[in-house]
């Protein structure tokens, strides 16, 4: 992500309201901020509870909510009160895009639903990022990360197959609303420009937890069969897992014959790729415990960084297992522009690369007023 350019961004003269908080709404909008969108992030009187949700801490407020609110501009505003919910009236009368992560229901009680908006703006695009939905069942209710991950099936296939369903060590179904908002809301800009005329945007927690259960759903779908902790191993390729080597663990993710007898080849075992069991990728599968014992014996002198750069050179999709730190400090994080530092702000850059148009770092996260 450049610095110095002085492009405008793609988004330029896009005015977007940020009520959101937390995560999901703020990943959504800083999206469209590194892009250019002229976004104001409003939090309550008391912030964004993720200011305090550390340590760490740069000065008084947490690396949480640094790392999800670059490129804004900052206010504070009572909204349960008459002169805040005026004031952010006049704000959204030249606004493009709303965006909120209010439990369903509360900006109807002030009068700040979409169906009172649109009467006033009728070209305001109001992006809603809510747990549930407002109807059905469960409408209305309040959603979190780690329950998604639960109740959606998440939990239930990711660990070991001997141990229990676990949380994905990072809240993937925030990020992931996050990103599916933002995309929503550039389907509803472009559509914009043909018929002069917002719309509702309704981005759940729920939904997007459902959405990423590929290749789980389908496989149920065909098979009948429930899925089922696998660790690190895929459900339907092999040798698609970690296995352990003389310095680490390293990940080999061979997804055809090709890539296997390669793998073979610099492995100094060709006689594997010969092998009638390892034959196809469904060989592979029935007998992912035999050759899953191969692998150890033939990796056990390797170092996993070496090897895994000799696999990838040969086309052979493979990586040791980084630490955080390792990967951010990897040459190649670098070289994709990844790590952003400026005046004391360190993040990870956009992985959103345009040619003409990059996103850029113009603003710090804003400072409590």
């Amino acid at each position: 992500m450049a610095q110095t350019l002085p492009n405008p961004g793609a988004l330029a003269g896009c005015k977007v309201i940020d009520l959101s908080r937390v995560l999901g709404g703020p990943y959504c909008t800083q999206i469209l901020a590194d892009h250019g969108a002229d976004v104001l992030k409003i939090e309550p009187p008391g912030g964004d509870e993720t200011r305090g949700w550390g340590p760490p801490f740069l000065g008084e407020t947490a690396s949480y909510f640094i790392g999800v609110n670059r490129n804004k501009d900052g206010m504070t505003l009572d909204l349960s009160q008459a002169a805040g919910q005026e004031l952010l009236r006049h704000l959204l009368a030249d606004a493009d895009v709303l965006v909120e992560n209010f439990k369903p229901g509360t900006l109807e009680k002030w009068g700040l639903g979409y169906e009172d908006l649109k009467q006033a703006f009728p070209a305001l695009i109001h992006c809603r990022v809510s747990g549930f939905g407002s109807d059905g069942p469960l409408g209305g209710l309040p959603g979190y990360d780690a329950c998604a991950q639960a109740m959606c099936g998440l939990m239930s296939v990711n660990g070991d197959a001997d141990g229990e369903a676990t949380r994905v060590g990072l809240p993937v179904v925030d990020m992931v609303t996050g990103l599916n908002a933002a995309v929503a809301i550039l389907l509803a800009l472009n559509e914009r420009t043909r018929s002069g005329l917002g719309q509702f945007l309704d981005i759940t927690l729920y939904d997007c937890a459902l959405s990423l259960l590929h290749p789980h759903a389908p496989n149920y779908f065909y098979s009948g069969k429930v899925p089922q902790r696998t660790g690190n191993a895929h459900p339907n390729i092999a040798p698609y897992e970690t296995l352990p080597t003389a310095s680490g663990p390293i990940f080999l993710a061979v997804g055809n014959n090709r890539q296997f007898a390669m793998l073979a080849q610099v492995l100094d075992a060709p006689a594997l790729a010969q092998d009638a069991r390892y034959a196809a990728n469904a060989d592979r599968l029935r007998n992912r415990q035999a050759l899953r014992d191969e692998l150890t014996r033939l990796l056990a002198g390797h170092d996993a960084a070496a090897l895994a750069d000799r696999l990838l050179r040969a086309g052979v999709p493979a990586a040791a297992v980084q630490t955080v730190d390792q990967a951010l400090a990897h040459p190649h994080t670098r070289h994709r522009g990844m790590v952003l530092e400026q005046d004391g702000y360190k993040g990870v850059g956009s992985p959103i690369k345009l040619s003409r148009t990059p996103a850029t770092l113009r603003k710090l996260p804003p400072a409590m007023d």
